[in-house]
């Protein structure tokens, strides 16, 4: 079974991902957002397009927190298949200032 995340600048973004929408994806993020993936920083634009975008991403959530902005998800892309990851947004005014990512 699927949950859903009710935070609505979480909701988005996996909205965004899911679809495949560079444009509504980037509309969730302040413009000075941030990310790291397994606890290295990134540069967000390069591992969107190689993460996300080019090779399909798509997140299957599997738990969500009771704030909704930690999620647990099966990460699916073409580069590396599928994997559980944990997912952690900083929202800010109602957009994602900086998320993190990783293995859970």
């Amino acid at each position: 079974m699927t949950a859903h995340p009710s935070d609505p600048a979480v909701a988005a973004f996996v909205a965004a991902v899911n679809a495949g929408d560079k444009d509504a994806f980037f509309a969730t993020l302040t413009d000075d957002a941030t990310m790291s993936d397994d606890g290295t920083d990134r540069d967000l634009a390069a591992w969107v397009e190689s993460e996300i975008f080019s090779s399909n991403g798509r997140m299957d959530i599997e738990d969500v927190s009771v704030d909704s902005r930690t999620l647990t998800a099966t990460y699916t892309n073409s580069t590396w298949g599928s994997m559980r990851t944990r997912w952690a947004f900083t929202v800010t005014d109602g957009r994602i200032s900086r998320f993190e990512t990783g293995q859970a």
